[in-house]
């Protein structure tokens, strides 16, 4: 898979999560490894979600994996906790603005709905 058709399929994934009540602002970067690597960000803003491929300085994580285990947390099929116990997710920065990625894949369509 090329890091575009990933980005492609990733994007498409977090588009689907209801943001609409986060209020706070939360910006993550991706640094994908391996087959598909690449940068991206994820940040939600004023409770509007976007994800565009570039790199995101003013961040408030950075979270590194490859391709499989973004999207299998996307997919719901890891938990972001469970992976970065497996150490095949790393994360730096701000530890309580990363937790809430968490609630992000929660709200996704079909996912946990949290209110």
């Amino acid at each position: 898979m090329t890091y575009a058709e990933f980005f492609s399929k990733v994007k498409s994934e977090f588009m689907g999560a209801d943001v609409s009540d986060v209020r706070e602002h939360l910006a993550y970067q991706f640094n994908i490894t391996g087959e598909a690597e690449g940068i991206f960000y994820v940040e939600v803003k004023d409770g509007e979600l976007h994800v565009e491929p570039y790199e995101y300085f003013d961040r408030d994580a950075i979270f590194t994996c490859e391709a499989d285990t973004l999207m299998k947390i996307a997919d719901g099929k890891l938990d972001p906790i469970v992976a970065v116990t497996l150490q095949k997710l790393r994360v730096e920065g701000n530890i309580d603005k990363a937790l809430k990625f968490k609630e992000l894949v929660d709200k996704k369509k079909g996912g946990k709905k949290k209110k």
